[in-house]
């Protein structure tokens, strides 16, 4: 799921700029970088960013609670943070096969547009959960958002440093003295990079970043840059695609993964306060929708047609389930741990590192930014 700004609902980018960076692992088939959402975010929202939201939305997040934490059949809105896009489909599914209506709610998928902060109209009580990247949040809290992630879906970070299969770069280590592209210095693909700098005790110092925008697959075919850094299920497939051979750079030494949180279910305190009965159905029938996903692929691109436009098309079927396919090894839960959980070692060491390269501009509690009570 950044970048520095000051500004609530805009930044010093251009808010259609700020929509490209997210794509969770989050993606257009069939597009270049130009469908990433709204990752470059986080602090783009501030707790002063009320109206933010769709003007023409009408969907707010539901008032006060009963006692036994239900809003008394009032809409659950969830901000979907980019345009009706198949990297939503756990979302399309457990809508489709009534998940959340067998569960009592009434849910509101509610898309983000170009221009909407990521978390704006969360923070101006326009939506009760948000789908973003755990290190979004963690930002985003430290710019005073009250968003609490109470579900990780995706097990596994999305983004990579790619290189040609010919390249002579093998390890991380190898990226000294490298130039490596990236869309720009937030989001995602820019924290993917860093971390994986640290973990060969590299620094930006130590290489070339070239900011490429979302045209990672020409600049690293053309020879312009040495590595990109991109979505394991987007530009990845992109790559295949066009027939380019490419391989990932793993982190070194011990670490099997980045010290990142990927993209997950973040619900304002509000909700989380006075709406648990709610939230925890709302997590149980999503984490339903995520199963048959990974299950189900192509009847899960089936199920996303009516909310997802021109995937009556085969080939941009063909390219969603491509997508999608790529997307199961980072959505499924492996070993002991439990659907959705939060691992708090790994915030703590999230924390640390985006606290070491100044990613957060105040102080954060990383014990108040996830909670795992509300998973069924």
């Amino acid at each position: 799921m950044t970048m520095p700004t000051n500004s609530a609902c805009g930044s010093a980018r251009s808010g259609r700029q700020e929509a490209k960076e997210h794509v969770h692992s989050h993606t257009r088939p069939g597009r270049s970088r130009a469908a990433a959402t709204l990752s470059a975010l986080a602090l783009l929202a501030t707790v002063t960013v009320a109206g933010c939201g769709n003007a023409d939305d009408g969907g707010k997040g539901a008032g006060g609670a009963g006692g036994d934490g239900r809003g008394g059949g009032a809409p659950l809105t969830v901000g979907l943070t980019y345009v009706p896009n198949i990297q939503f489909a756990p979302f399309y599914v457990a809508e489709s096969l009534h998940y959340y209506e067998e569960a009592g709610l009434n849910v509101k998928l509610r898309h983000h547009s170009f221009t909407d902060a990521q978390f704006g109209a969360l923070a101006a009580g326009q939506e009760d959960v948000v789908y973003a990247g755990g290190d979004e949040m963690l930002q985003a809290r430290s710019q005073k958002v009250p968003v609490v992630n109470v579900a990780t879906l995706y097990r596994k970070y999305p983004v990579a440093v790619m290189v040609r299969s010919d390249s002579p770069v093998k390890e991380a280590a190898d990226l000294k003295g490298r130039t490596i592209g990236t869309p720009g210095p937030y989001g995602e693909t820019y924290f993917a990079l860093l971390a994986l700098l640290k973990s060969a005790n590299l620094s930006t110092s130590d290489v070339k970043i070239q900011n490429i925008g979302f045209t990672q697959q020409a600049a690293l075919t053309g020879g312009k840059v040495d590595a990109v850094t991109g979505y394991l299920n987007n530009d990845a497939v992109q790559f295949a695609q066009s027939g380019t051979d490419v391989r990932t750079i793993q982190p070194a030494g011990s670490a099997p993964s980045l010290p990142l949180v990927a993209a997950g279910l973040g619900a304002s305190q509000k909700t989380v306060d006075g709406r648990s009965a709610d939230l925890k159905a709302f997590i149980a029938a999503t984490l339903k929708g995520l199963q048959y996903t990974i299950d189900h692929p192509k009847e899960a691109v089936e199920l996303s047609k009516k909310t997802v436009p021109g995937l009556e098309d085969p080939k941009k079927q063909a390219d969603a389930l491509a997508v999608l396919n790529a997307s199961l090894p980072l959505m499924k839960t492996e070993g002991a741990a439990k659907p959705g959980q939060n691992d708090a070692a790994q915030w703590k060491q999230m924390e640390e590192f985006m606290r070491s390269h100044k990613l957060l501009t105040n102080p954060v509690s990383v014990d108040e930014a996830f909670d795992n009570s509300f998973l069924p």
